[in-house]
């Protein structure tokens, strides 16, 4: 996705990463999911692409969450229970 939309908007790799403050290699390995972008680089990220802040970090902690539990059986009941629990904090702030 990340990728893809520096393309679309004709911008180097070195462009995007002297503007998000990282190394070339690290922002290539953010492109192809091989590392992790901090959420300090993915509002950075957000700003030099054009892309929505809120829906690229859904997007990335969604991916994250996913990732850790894909392989446990009880993955959707692991969600359901999540979503609850941030109902019930949010709620007791």
């Amino acid at each position: 996705m990340l990728r893809n939309r520096r393309h679309t908007l004709g911008l180097l790799l070195r462009q995007v990463s002297a503007y998000v403050d990282i190394d070339q290699a690290i922002l290539s390995k953010i492109e192809r999911s091989e590392r992790k972008p901090t959420k300090e680089m993915l509002n950075k990220l957000s700003e030099i692409l054009k892309l929505d802040r809120d829906e690229l970090l859904i997007q990335y902690m969604s991916e994250k969450n996913a990732y850790e539990i894909v392989e446990q059986d009880c993955a959707d009941k692991v969600l359901k229970v999540a979503e609850m629990k941030v109902k019930y904090l949010k709620s007791h702030q």
